[in-house]
């Protein structure tokens, strides 16, 4: 897996995060074993960090529940 195609999956799961003009940055944190995904609008900005094997079920289209409510709270605190 690498970083394109997890990013790709996460936009076509989370459509939404084109419309409201999220960008999205995928890398591999090294020093935690984790895929870090930074979400960020404007100003603001938020990290959710990935486990590998949710990125797998991620990448599967099976879950991405946790980044789903990350997401969910980065839009909530835009529109504030």
């Amino acid at each position: 897996m690498d970083k394109n195609e997890l990013c790709q999956k996460i936009e076509q799961i989370y459509p939404e995060i084109g419309e409201c003009g999220i960008d999205v940055n995928v890398s591999y944190d090294d020093d935690n074993a984790r895929w870090k995904v930074h979400l960020k609008k404007d100003n603001k900005s938020l990290d959710h960090f990935l486990e590998p094997g949710d990125a797998e079920l991620c990448i599967e289209g099976k879950q991405c529940v946790s980044l789903g409510i990350e997401i969910r709270q980065l839009k909530d605190n835009i529109g504030k």
